[in-house]
């Protein structure tokens, strides 16, 4: 049986309520060690702001200032915003363009795509994994492996020349920032970039569509989890609905705009041997507008096999190693296969000390 597309039932004439296979009963994102509660108006105000400018082309000391920040983010939120990042604003505009008419192709054009495997290079869907969901998520895909072999879908027509060119200055500001982070660990520059092999890097992009929902306090657009990669990059279309969970409560995400959102994901906790933890975000959805998202999940190299870097641990003192090693494409499919839920696969390699 082929499921319908949330596009496809959001487009219904006159819909007011949702099926019953989108319902959550109760809150999926309540955990026992977690209170829950949305944030007021305002506290998106506080996430770290990272300027890219300063940390390729500043001074020494500006530079020094800027791998402080992001050291800084990336262990107290998780998440910063970076500005002056050497991405057009026009390419930008284009992306999100260009995947709004991707789901707006007829439904036997994206089936074309529909995912079959979890590791296929191009993967259209809807909800996450509904092979082994109870309830689904009020969410469109489009997944795509990016790096280290480029993929594209056919249509439509100027995907593949926008795609080509977003990846690319995608991965010039990535690969910068990996380096700033790594000496924020007080590592050497390329000590992660050689780590994770990012010359070779597993680079997925996923298009997500979030159409308006009439009941969207009865929906979730994505539950809380982590990201699987080392650092993922976020383009939106400046509709709220991003929720990152900080200091035990949910905070909104309204970017700034001609900003990207990076937020440090489970390979880069692996690596920093828990320092640098991945965050817990969520995607909520609501009855005005459709959310488009664009993320760019950058990873190791499918074949590295990524562990707690050795310079950050030391068996016979505080800092035993957090997590055993695995190979990132193993890491990729477990996730993948599974629901998407918390931290449940890093849960999976943890070492319980």
């Amino acid at each position: 049986m082929v499921m319908a597309s949330v596009k496809s039932i959001a487009d219904t004439p006159n819909l007011t309520s949702i099926p019953s296979s989108f319902i959550f009963a109760t809150d999926d994102d309540c955990n026992d060690d977690v209170t829950t509660d949305d944030a007021p108006l305002g506290s998106e105000d506080s996430i770290p702001i990272v300027d890219f400018s300063l940390l390729i082309n500043g001074t020494p000391h500006q530079r020094a200032k800027v791998v402080n920040e992001l050291g800084k983010a990336c262990e107290d939120w998780g998440f910063f915003m970076v500005v002056n990042h050497g991405v057009g604003e026009k390419l930008m505009k284009e992306m999100v363009e260009i995947c709004r008419e991707f789901f707006d192709l007829k439904e036997e054009e994206k089936r074309e795509y529909e995912t079959k495997h979890v590791l296929d290079p191009i993967r259209y869907g809807t909800s996450f994994n509904p092979k082994v969901e109870k309830v689904f998520f009020w969410r469109d895909y489009l997944k795509i492996m990016v790096h280290p072999k480029f993929h594209s879908p056919s249509r439509p027509t100027r995907f593949r020349e926008i795609l080509e060119e977003y990846c690319t200055r995608i991965r010039e500001m990535t690969r910068e920032l990996v380096r700033g982070i790594s000496e924020s660990l007080g590592l050497e520059e390329c000590c992660l970039e050689k780590a994770a092999d990012l010359e070779s890097s597993s680079i997925l992009f996923a298009a997500n569509l979030y159409p308006s929902c009439p009941q969207p306090e009865l929906a979730r657009g994505l539950p809380s989890h982590s990201d699987q990669c080392l650092l993922t990059i976020l383009l939106q279309n400046q509709i709220a609905g991003l929720q990152i969970l900080h200091h035990h409560k949910w905070l909104n995400v309204n970017p700034i705009p001609n900003s990207l959102l990076v937020n440090v994901a489970d390979q880069l906790e692996i690596l920093s041997n828990g320092k640098y933890k991945s965050v817990l975000h969520r995607a909520m959805v609501n009855d005005k507008a459709t959310r488009i998202s664009i993320a760019m999940a950058v990873g190791p190299s499918p074949e590295t096999v990524v562990g707690p870097a050795p310079q950050l641990v030391n068996k016979h003192t505080n800092n035993p190693p957090l997590f055993k090693n695995i190979k990132y494409k193993d890491y990729m499919e477990i996730m993948q296969a599974n629901k998407l839920h918390g931290k449940s696969t890093l849960d999976r390699i943890r070492l319980y000390l």
